[in-house]
Protein backbone atom coordinates (compact mmCIF):
# COMPACT_ATOMS: atom_id res chain seq x y z
CA UNK A 1 0.00 0.00 0.00
CA UNK A 2 1.17 3.50 -0.82
CA UNK A 3 -0.08 6.60 0.98
CA UNK A 4 0.63 10.24 0.17
CA UNK A 5 0.10 12.52 3.16
CA UNK A 6 -0.39 16.22 2.48
CA UNK A 7 0.31 18.67 5.31
CA UNK A 8 1.09 22.35 5.60
CA UNK A 9 0.48 23.71 9.11
CA UNK A 10 1.73 23.05 12.63
CA UNK A 11 -1.24 21.00 13.92
CA UNK A 12 -0.98 18.79 10.85
CA UNK A 13 2.69 18.07 11.48
CA UNK A 14 1.80 16.85 14.97
CA UNK A 15 -0.94 14.58 13.56
CA UNK A 16 1.42 13.35 10.85
CA UNK A 17 4.00 12.00 13.30
CA UNK A 18 2.07 9.02 14.69
CA UNK A 19 0.69 8.22 11.23
CA UNK A 20 4.21 8.15 9.79
CA UNK A 21 5.51 5.89 12.56
CA UNK A 22 2.50 3.55 12.25
CA UNK A 23 2.93 3.39 8.46
CA UNK A 24 6.60 2.49 8.74
CA UNK A 25 5.85 -0.16 11.38
CA UNK A 26 3.27 -1.72 9.03
CA UNK A 27 5.62 -1.70 6.03
CA UNK A 28 3.54 0.89 4.19
CA UNK A 29 5.15 3.22 1.64
CA UNK A 30 4.48 6.72 2.98
CA UNK A 31 5.22 9.82 0.91
CA UNK A 32 5.04 13.15 2.76
CA UNK A 33 4.14 16.34 0.89
CA UNK A 34 4.61 19.68 2.67
CA UNK A 35 2.73 22.48 0.92
CA UNK A 36 4.67 25.22 2.70
CA UNK A 37 1.51 26.86 4.06
CA UNK A 38 3.43 27.46 7.32
CA UNK A 39 6.90 28.47 6.24
CA UNK A 40 8.39 29.78 9.51
CA UNK A 41 10.99 27.24 10.75
CA UNK A 42 9.52 27.20 14.28
CA UNK A 43 6.13 26.33 12.82
CA UNK A 44 7.39 23.92 10.21
CA UNK A 45 10.84 22.37 9.84
CA UNK A 46 11.54 21.93 13.54
CA UNK A 47 8.42 19.82 13.97
CA UNK A 48 9.61 17.31 11.38
CA UNK A 49 12.93 16.95 13.18
CA UNK A 50 11.57 16.97 16.71
CA UNK A 51 8.78 14.46 16.09
CA UNK A 52 11.04 12.04 14.24
CA UNK A 53 9.33 12.39 10.89
CA UNK A 54 12.34 13.33 8.80
CA UNK A 55 12.39 15.74 5.90
CA UNK A 56 9.31 15.83 3.64
CA UNK A 57 9.64 13.94 0.37
CA UNK A 58 8.14 16.92 -1.49
CA UNK A 59 8.11 20.57 -0.42
CA UNK A 60 5.91 22.83 -2.53
CA UNK A 61 7.03 26.09 -0.90
CA UNK A 62 3.68 27.80 -1.44
CA UNK A 63 3.98 30.30 1.43
CA UNK A 64 1.43 32.91 2.42
CA UNK A 65 -1.29 34.61 0.42
CA UNK A 66 -5.03 35.06 0.31
CA UNK A 67 -7.15 31.92 0.56
CA UNK A 68 -7.69 31.87 -3.19
CA UNK A 69 -4.07 32.50 -4.13
CA UNK A 70 -2.72 29.99 -1.62
CA UNK A 71 -5.23 27.25 -2.44
CA UNK A 72 -4.82 27.80 -6.18
CA UNK A 73 -1.05 27.53 -5.97
CA UNK A 74 -1.37 24.25 -4.06
CA UNK A 75 -3.81 22.84 -6.62
CA UNK A 76 -1.47 23.68 -9.47
CA UNK A 77 1.47 21.97 -7.78
CA UNK A 78 -0.33 18.93 -6.34
CA UNK A 79 -1.68 17.65 -9.65
CA UNK A 80 1.85 16.83 -10.77
CA UNK A 81 2.79 15.28 -7.44
CA UNK A 82 -0.20 12.93 -7.41
CA UNK A 83 0.28 12.04 -11.07
CA UNK A 84 3.87 11.04 -10.32
CA UNK A 85 3.14 8.92 -7.25
CA UNK A 86 -0.36 7.53 -8.00
CA UNK A 87 -0.92 6.33 -4.42
CA UNK A 88 -3.62 4.02 -3.10
CA UNK A 89 -4.67 6.84 -0.78
CA UNK A 90 -4.18 10.56 -0.47
CA UNK A 91 -4.45 11.27 3.26
CA UNK A 92 -5.45 14.81 4.24
CA UNK A 93 -5.45 16.25 7.73
CA UNK A 94 -7.75 18.65 9.56
CA UNK A 95 -9.17 21.81 8.04
CA UNK A 96 -6.57 24.03 6.37
CA UNK A 97 -6.22 25.28 2.81
CA UNK A 98 -3.73 22.44 2.31
CA UNK A 99 -6.48 19.98 3.28
CA UNK A 100 -9.11 21.14 0.83
CA UNK A 101 -6.61 21.70 -2.00
CA UNK A 102 -5.23 18.18 -1.71
CA UNK A 103 -8.69 16.65 -1.51
CA UNK A 104 -9.90 18.53 -4.58
CA UNK A 105 -6.82 17.72 -6.63
CA UNK A 106 -6.98 14.02 -5.75
CA UNK A 107 -10.70 13.51 -6.38
CA UNK A 108 -10.42 15.23 -9.76
CA UNK A 109 -7.71 12.71 -10.61
CA UNK A 110 -9.82 9.78 -9.32
CA UNK A 111 -7.36 9.01 -6.53
CA UNK A 112 -9.06 7.87 -3.29
CA UNK A 113 -9.02 10.44 -0.50
CA UNK A 114 -9.14 9.76 3.24
CA UNK A 115 -9.82 12.64 5.65
CA UNK A 116 -8.22 12.39 9.07
CA UNK A 117 -10.11 14.29 11.78
CA UNK A 118 -13.32 14.14 9.77
CA UNK A 119 -16.68 15.23 11.14
CA UNK A 120 -15.64 18.16 13.29
CA UNK A 121 -18.09 21.03 13.13
CA UNK A 122 -18.17 24.49 14.69
CA UNK A 123 -21.37 25.38 12.77
CA UNK A 124 -19.84 28.82 12.22
CA UNK A 125 -19.84 29.32 8.46
CA UNK A 126 -17.79 32.51 8.80
CA UNK A 127 -14.76 30.40 9.68
CA UNK A 128 -12.69 29.39 6.64
CA UNK A 129 -11.79 26.21 8.51
CA UNK A 130 -15.47 25.22 8.62
CA UNK A 131 -15.78 25.52 4.85
CA UNK A 132 -12.59 23.51 4.39
CA UNK A 133 -13.66 20.64 6.64
CA UNK A 134 -17.21 20.39 5.25
CA UNK A 135 -16.07 20.41 1.62
CA UNK A 136 -13.33 17.89 2.34
CA UNK A 137 -15.70 15.52 4.15
CA UNK A 138 -18.18 15.56 1.28
CA UNK A 139 -15.45 15.03 -1.31
CA UNK A 140 -13.50 12.29 0.49
CA UNK A 141 -13.99 8.55 0.02
CA UNK A 142 -13.16 7.60 3.63
CA UNK A 143 -13.87 9.67 6.74
CA UNK A 144 -11.64 8.92 9.74
CA UNK A 145 -13.52 10.38 12.70
CA UNK A 146 -11.78 11.17 16.00
CA UNK A 147 -14.84 11.10 18.29
CA UNK A 148 -18.39 9.77 18.50
CA UNK A 149 -19.65 13.36 18.22
CA UNK A 150 -17.84 13.65 14.87
CA UNK A 151 -19.37 10.34 13.75
CA UNK A 152 -22.82 11.67 14.61
CA UNK A 153 -22.22 14.88 12.62
CA UNK A 154 -21.24 12.87 9.56
CA UNK A 155 -24.27 10.60 9.89
CA UNK A 156 -26.52 13.66 10.05
CA UNK A 157 -25.02 14.80 6.72
CA UNK A 158 -25.66 11.43 5.06
CA UNK A 159 -22.04 10.27 5.23
CA UNK A 160 -22.34 7.35 7.67
CA UNK A 161 -21.37 4.71 5.11
CA UNK A 162 -17.97 6.36 4.56
CA UNK A 163 -17.22 6.91 8.25
CA UNK A 164 -14.95 4.97 10.62
CA UNK A 165 -14.33 5.92 14.27
CA UNK A 166 -10.57 5.63 14.79
CA UNK A 167 -9.88 7.95 17.73
CA UNK A 168 -7.70 11.03 17.79
CA UNK A 169 -4.09 10.82 16.60
CA UNK A 170 -3.27 13.97 18.58
CA UNK A 171 -3.80 11.87 21.68
CA UNK A 172 -1.22 9.39 20.41
CA UNK A 173 1.55 11.93 19.96
CA UNK A 174 0.76 14.01 23.02
CA UNK A 175 0.93 11.01 25.33
CA UNK A 176 4.22 9.95 23.77
CA UNK A 177 5.80 13.40 24.07
CA UNK A 178 4.50 13.85 27.62
CA UNK A 179 5.87 10.48 28.72
CA UNK A 180 9.25 11.06 27.05
CA UNK A 181 9.60 14.42 28.80
CA UNK A 182 8.89 12.88 32.20
CA UNK A 183 9.61 15.35 34.98
CA UNK A 184 11.88 17.56 32.83
CA UNK A 185 10.84 21.16 33.63
CA UNK A 186 9.84 23.58 30.90
CA UNK A 187 12.75 25.68 29.64
CA UNK A 188 10.32 28.61 29.60
CA UNK A 189 10.39 28.74 33.41
CA UNK A 190 14.10 29.52 33.60
CA UNK A 191 14.06 31.76 30.55
CA UNK A 192 11.24 33.95 31.86
CA UNK A 193 11.90 33.56 35.58
CA UNK A 194 8.52 31.91 36.12
CA UNK A 195 7.34 29.45 38.74
CA UNK A 196 5.24 26.39 37.93
CA UNK A 197 1.55 27.12 38.35
CA UNK A 198 2.13 30.87 38.44
CA UNK A 199 1.69 31.82 34.78
CA UNK A 200 -0.62 31.30 31.81
CA UNK A 201 0.21 30.23 28.25
CA UNK A 202 -1.69 31.96 25.45
CA UNK A 203 -1.97 31.57 21.68
CA UNK A 204 -4.16 33.86 19.57
CA UNK A 205 -4.01 33.60 15.79
CA UNK A 206 -7.42 33.38 14.10
CA UNK A 207 -8.34 36.11 11.65
CA UNK A 208 -11.51 37.04 13.53
CA UNK A 209 -9.38 37.81 16.60
CA UNK A 210 -6.42 39.51 14.94
CA UNK A 211 -7.45 41.28 11.73
CA UNK A 212 -9.71 43.86 13.40
CA UNK A 213 -7.57 46.23 15.50
CA UNK A 214 -10.42 46.86 17.95
CA UNK A 215 -10.88 43.14 18.52
CA UNK A 216 -7.17 42.43 18.90
CA UNK A 217 -6.80 45.34 21.31
CA UNK A 218 -9.65 44.00 23.45
CA UNK A 219 -7.98 40.60 23.72
CA UNK A 220 -4.55 42.08 24.43
CA UNK A 221 -6.03 44.33 27.12
CA UNK A 222 -7.79 41.35 28.70
CA UNK A 223 -4.60 39.28 28.78
CA UNK A 224 -2.51 42.19 30.04
CA UNK A 225 -4.90 42.63 32.97
CA UNK A 226 -4.83 39.05 34.27
CA UNK A 227 -3.63 38.12 37.75
CA UNK A 228 -0.55 36.15 36.63
CA UNK A 229 2.05 36.59 33.89
CA UNK A 230 0.74 35.57 30.45
CA UNK A 231 3.23 34.21 27.90
CA UNK A 232 1.76 34.81 24.44
CA UNK A 233 3.30 32.45 21.91
CA UNK A 234 2.93 34.78 18.97
CA UNK A 235 2.73 33.47 15.40
CA UNK A 236 4.65 35.71 12.96
CA UNK A 237 1.35 36.73 11.35
CA UNK A 238 0.03 37.94 14.72
CA UNK A 239 3.21 39.90 15.37
CA UNK A 240 2.86 41.58 11.97
CA UNK A 241 -0.84 42.36 12.52
CA UNK A 242 -0.20 43.82 15.96
CA UNK A 243 2.62 45.99 14.61
CA UNK A 244 0.39 47.20 11.76
CA UNK A 245 -2.34 48.05 14.27
CA UNK A 246 0.12 49.79 16.62
CA UNK A 247 -0.65 47.31 19.42
CA UNK A 248 2.09 46.17 21.81
CA UNK A 249 2.04 42.47 22.62
CA UNK A 250 4.16 43.04 25.72
CA UNK A 251 2.30 45.10 28.30
CA UNK A 252 0.99 44.59 31.83
CA UNK A 253 0.93 40.86 32.58
CA UNK A 254 1.39 40.03 28.90
CA UNK A 255 4.75 38.94 27.47
CA UNK A 256 5.20 38.05 23.80
CA UNK A 257 7.38 35.05 22.96
CA UNK A 258 8.21 33.18 19.76
CA UNK A 259 6.31 29.93 19.14
CA UNK A 260 7.71 26.90 20.95
CA UNK A 261 8.73 23.53 19.61
CA UNK A 262 6.07 20.93 20.34
CA UNK A 263 7.73 19.24 23.32
CA UNK A 264 8.49 22.66 24.81
CA UNK A 265 4.88 23.72 24.30
CA UNK A 266 3.60 20.63 26.11
CA UNK A 267 6.06 21.14 28.97
CA UNK A 268 5.01 24.79 29.27
CA UNK A 269 1.33 23.85 29.23
CA UNK A 270 1.82 21.25 31.98
CA UNK A 271 3.63 23.81 34.13
CA UNK A 272 1.07 26.56 33.57
CA UNK A 273 -1.96 27.56 35.63
CA UNK A 274 -4.07 27.56 32.47
CA UNK A 275 -4.25 27.96 28.71
CA UNK A 276 -5.87 30.85 26.82
CA UNK A 277 -6.23 30.14 23.11
CA UNK A 278 -8.30 30.27 19.96
CA UNK A 279 -6.53 27.19 18.58
CA UNK A 280 -8.49 24.01 18.02
CA UNK A 281 -5.60 21.68 18.80
CA UNK A 282 -4.42 23.39 21.97
CA UNK A 283 -7.90 23.21 23.52
CA UNK A 284 -7.80 19.44 23.22
CA UNK A 285 -4.17 19.19 24.32
CA UNK A 286 -5.03 21.20 27.44
CA UNK A 287 -7.86 18.77 28.22
CA UNK A 288 -5.66 15.72 27.71
CA UNK A 289 -3.07 17.25 30.06
CA UNK A 290 -5.85 18.25 32.48
CA UNK A 291 -4.93 21.94 32.31
CA UNK A 292 -7.86 24.41 32.47
CA UNK A 293 -8.47 26.13 29.14
CA UNK A 294 -10.19 29.35 28.12
CA UNK A 295 -11.06 29.49 24.42
CA UNK A 296 -11.44 32.93 22.85
CA UNK A 297 -14.14 31.91 20.39
CA UNK A 298 -17.92 31.69 20.24
CA UNK A 299 -17.90 27.94 19.57
CA UNK A 300 -15.63 24.91 19.59
CA UNK A 301 -15.37 21.73 17.57
CA UNK A 302 -14.19 19.93 20.70
CA UNK A 303 -17.46 20.13 22.61
CA UNK A 304 -16.41 17.37 25.00
CA UNK A 305 -13.85 19.72 26.59
CA UNK A 306 -16.64 22.15 27.46
CA UNK A 307 -19.12 19.50 28.55
CA UNK A 308 -16.56 18.05 30.96
CA UNK A 309 -15.78 21.46 32.43
CA UNK A 310 -12.16 21.81 31.33
CA UNK A 311 -12.80 24.43 28.65
CA UNK A 312 -14.83 27.65 28.75
CA UNK A 313 -15.71 29.82 25.75
CA UNK A 314 -15.12 33.54 26.25
CA UNK A 315 -15.35 36.58 24.00
CA UNK A 316 -15.26 39.84 25.95
CA UNK A 317 -12.48 41.01 28.24
CA UNK A 318 -14.78 40.41 31.22
CA UNK A 319 -15.60 36.88 30.08
CA UNK A 320 -11.94 36.07 29.52
CA UNK A 321 -10.98 37.30 33.00
CA UNK A 322 -13.82 35.37 34.64
CA UNK A 323 -13.06 32.17 32.74
CA UNK A 324 -9.34 32.26 33.52
CA UNK A 325 -9.94 32.83 37.25
CA UNK A 326 -12.69 30.21 37.62
CA UNK A 327 -12.33 27.38 40.17
CA UNK A 328 -10.48 24.24 39.12
CA UNK A 329 -12.62 21.84 37.06
CA UNK A 330 -13.86 18.59 38.54
CA UNK A 331 -11.51 15.67 37.95
CA UNK A 332 -12.54 13.29 35.18
CA UNK A 333 -11.36 9.96 33.85
CA UNK A 334 -13.26 10.43 30.57
CA UNK A 335 -11.38 9.54 27.37
CA UNK A 336 -13.45 10.98 24.50
CA UNK A 337 -10.36 11.27 22.29
CA UNK A 338 -9.23 7.67 22.40
CA UNK A 339 -6.56 5.51 23.96
CA UNK A 340 -3.41 6.65 22.17
CA UNK A 341 -3.54 4.02 19.39
CA UNK A 342 -5.54 5.88 16.76
CA UNK A 343 -2.74 5.94 14.17
CA UNK A 344 -2.53 2.16 14.11
CA UNK A 345 -6.29 2.02 13.45
CA UNK A 346 -5.94 4.57 10.65
CA UNK A 347 -3.32 2.50 8.81
CA UNK A 348 -5.32 -0.71 9.30
CA UNK A 349 -8.50 1.00 8.06
CA UNK A 350 -6.77 2.33 4.95
CA UNK A 351 -5.30 -1.11 4.22
CA UNK A 352 -8.70 -2.80 4.49
CA UNK A 353 -10.42 -0.23 2.28
CA UNK A 354 -8.06 -0.04 -0.71
CA UNK A 355 -10.13 0.69 -3.80
CA UNK A 356 -9.48 -0.53 -7.35
CA UNK A 357 -7.31 1.94 -9.23
CA UNK A 358 -8.92 3.90 -12.03
CA UNK A 359 -6.75 4.02 -15.17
Amino acid sequence: MKIVSVVGARPQFVKLAPIHHAALAAGVEHVIVHTGQHYDPMLSDIFFDELGIGAPDVHLGVGSGTHGVQTGAMLAALDGVFDEHRPDWVLVYGDTNSTVAAALSAVKMHIPVAHLEAGLRSFNRRMPEEHNRVMTDHAADLLLAPTQVAVDHLAAEGLADRTVLVGDVMTDVLYRVRDEAGDEPSALLAEKGLAAGEFYVATIHRAENTDDPVRLQEIVTALAGLDKPVVLLAHPRVVAKAAAHGISLTQGALQAHAPLAYADLIAAAVASAGIITDSGGLQKEAFLLRVPCTTVRTETEWVETVQLGWNVLAQTAEEIAAAVSRPAPAATAATPYGDGHAAERVIATLASNIQPRTP
